[in-house]
């Protein structure tokens, strides 16, 4: 009634929502366009609401997780992982700074020079003391680095790694942050324009591509002869890894229905955790690191066999509307778990040969600045995932000693297994959090921790030990420096702990709420987010440390201003993934708490939403209001 009125008065001015088919659960065919404005392209009416349901019907007709076929492309996704912990944790070995003197020039190898140790230049797991039985000298200086031949001792497992090969200490030491520079800066911008692409071509050729040229370059690393092309390749190395970790990610998400889809996302971290244990054995083995290098790329050969055993996601297919390749990979799945077409009681199949002819509907992550909610749910979750992932490295720094003064352990097995410890104690705290607060408030309550952790740590760096007299009484202003050094350590694992927690859920929860169609490319956002997260330890480390304060103060700040800003996202937990944008737009937020019964919520459900449009026109607005409803869109009670 409303609508009619709304066309006579408006004649040919903006289609209404429920005209061009933009507001989700619109079923069956959409009504014909307004008078005076051609159709849009591509015409016809929007896809079977079955079709678009894809984990209400295409999901529970193939038999979720519980077919054989399903659960073998699970495992397929989860076997990677290892490699990619391998690669992800080989710069602490390939370019740990090892300590470091001079040796004669008469080749005997006995100490007879200046050890030069340059705090300044330490990794971040790396310890900062001399070999046993060398004296360590009072300070640095330019008479320390003039030597033409040094000898070292790693502490990584190796005899010999990137450092040591090319002799980068003292003036050259810069070259060494550089190198772990180029590896994030090659996995930003793979996750940026693998993640396009991936939404464009689909998720399997950019797996198998990624595949083929991580081979490449991964082997070619290996045969490395200075440290330029060492730091040039690493940055295609990252590329390539970048689209095996983001292909997995979300060929992972959408394989598996909704309650299980935290659950098989961990279990893959899991594993790639444990290819970060078991890195310190392998560098033992290998002794040198052009062999690690190998033995970390060579494991990859196996996802060759991926381009005959992995199909493409079935979920993007039908959500870009690619039905004849859907009815395909369907035939497929039967088959494959020995299924019966009888099961079919929504007739899926007979639903696909009706669309069958319909052209494919591929979009690109641009799409998502016209939106209105879906770019601000996107842009939080990266402010999230690169607030996590960059104070994480505050909290680390601060733990091993920002001033290099100290290490937790003085012992780089130890350093190292104590980072790998936290982020596993981090991972196992997600699980049950998760699971009874839901994504948003096991977020929420994460990144509360984190900014409790980071203010109290901050207040400690300024705390000084003063004493005033006070009617001949001695008051202690603040603890004394062995028990602030400790309740700073506390503090730092406390922010460890959390952080790693926000950065992990900020990428899932955007697998999540971001649509089928533009998952790739949502996730890419992410992800590359996080890699700028992690890009500033390797840029303090550049700068000598250099307004660490500062670094630490911005990103406590920002974990005060994502507190805000986590309370505007929805909740996807036990939920159906969106599968276009418009069902991605209309993913409302809901209270953190469930209102009582008889109270009347204050959001609108998408049954409730209105349309707005013809606002601007006072005949529209005045016979726009029908009469069960309010003039603020609220159904009367």
């Amino acid at each position: 009634m409303a609508i009619d009125r709304r066309r006579e008065a408006g004649g040919g001015g903006r289609p209404l929502p429920e005209e061009n088919g933009s507001v989700p659960g619109a079923g069956g065919g959409a009504p014909p366009p307004p008078r005076g404005r051609p159709p849009r392209a591509p015409p016809g009416p929007r896809s079977s609401p079955l079709l678009l349901d894809y984990d209400g019907s295409v999901l529970p007709f193939l038999g979720g997780l519980g077919g054989r076929y399903q659960r073998t492309l699970v495992l397929l996704t989860w076997v990677p992982a290892l490699f990619i912990g391998f690669s992800k944790f080989s710069d602490s070995f390939l370019l740990d700074q090892p300590d470091f003197w001079c040796r004669e020039a008469d080749g005997q190898g006995n100490w007879s020079g200046s050890l030069a140790l340059s705090h300044a230049n330490r990794s971040d797991n790396g310890s900062i003391f001399p070999p046993p039985g060398l004296p360590t000298p009072a300070g640095g200086n330019a008479s320390e680095c003039d030597c033409h031949e040094w000898h070292y001792r790693i502490r990584a497992g190796l005899v010999q790694n990137v450092v040591s090969k090319w002799d980068l200490v003292c003036d050259s030491a810069w070259k060494v942050h550089i190198a772990k520079f180029s590896l994030l800066v090659g996995l930003i911008f793979g996750h940026l324009i693998t993640g396009c692409i991936a939404d464009w071509v689909g998720r399997r050729p950019v797996l198998l591509f990624s595949v083929i040229f991580i081979l490449i370059f991964g082997l070619t690393v290996a045969l490395s002869v200075n440290v330029t092309m060492f730091s040039t390749l690493r940055f295609f190395e990252g590329f390539c890894l970048a689209g095996i970790v983001l292909s997995l990610y979300a060929l992972r998400i959408e394989l598996c229905p909704p309650g299980h889809r935290f659950m098989i996302t961990m279990a893959a971290s899991f594993i790639e955790m444990a290819g970060q244990f078991l890195m310190p054995g392998l560098a033992a083995l290998c002794r040198d690191w052009q062999v690690l290098q190998a033995v970390i790329i060579c494991p990859f050969l196996l996802m060759l066999l991926y381009w005959v055993i992995f199909p493409e996601s079935l979920r993007w297919l039908m959500a870009t509307q690619q039905f004849e390749a859907s009815k395909e990979l369907i035939l497929q799945f039967t088959h494959k778990n020995r299924m019966s077409t009888e099961s079919d009681i929504k007739g899926v199949v007979p639903e696909l040969e009706k669309e069958i002819t319909r052209r494919p509907k591929k979009v690109c992550i641009v799409k998502v600045v016209g939106t209105r909610n879906l770019w601000k749910n996107i842009v939080v979750l990266c402010v999230n995932s690169l607030t996590g992932y960059g104070i994480h490295h505050c909290f680390a720094k601060s733990m091993m000693g920002h001033e290099a003064k100290m290490t937790i352990t003085h012992n780089f097995y130890a350093d190292y297994y104590t980072m790998a410890g936290i982020a596993l104690a981090s991972c196992l705290a997600m699980c049950p959090v998760v699971g009874f607060l839901g994504r948003r408030g096991g977020l929420l309550l994460f990144m509360i921790l984190t900014a409790l952790a980071s203010l109290l740590q901050l207040g400690l760096l300024n705390c000084k030990l003063e004493t005033r007299a006070f009617q001949d009484h001695v008051i202690l202003m603040c603890m004394s420096d062995s028990v602030k050094d400790k309740f700073s350590t506390a503090f730092s694992i406390v922010g460890m702990f959390s952080s790693h927690a926000v950065g992990s859920l900020s990428v899932f929860f955007c697998a999540e709420i971001t649509p089928t169609v533009i998952r790739g490319g949502g996730l890419g956002l992410v992800l590359a987010s996080a890699g700028f997260g992690r890009l500033t330890a390797p840029i303090m480390e550049l700068h000598n440390q250099k307004g660490y304060f500062l670094h630490h103060v911005i990103f406590a700040c920002c974990t005060l201003i994502c507190i805000i800003c986590i309370l505007l996202l929805p909740e996807s937990k036990n939920q159906n993934l969106p599968e276009n944008i418009p069902d991605g737009e209309h993913y409302t937020r809901q209270p953190l708490l469930p209102h009582k019964k008889g109270e009347q919520p204050l959001l609108l459900t998408n049954s409730e939403l209105k349309d707005y449009s013809g606002l601007h026109d006072s005949a529209a607005v005045s016979d726009g209001i029908s009469e069960n409803t309010t003039a603020n869109g609220m159904k009367s009670m």
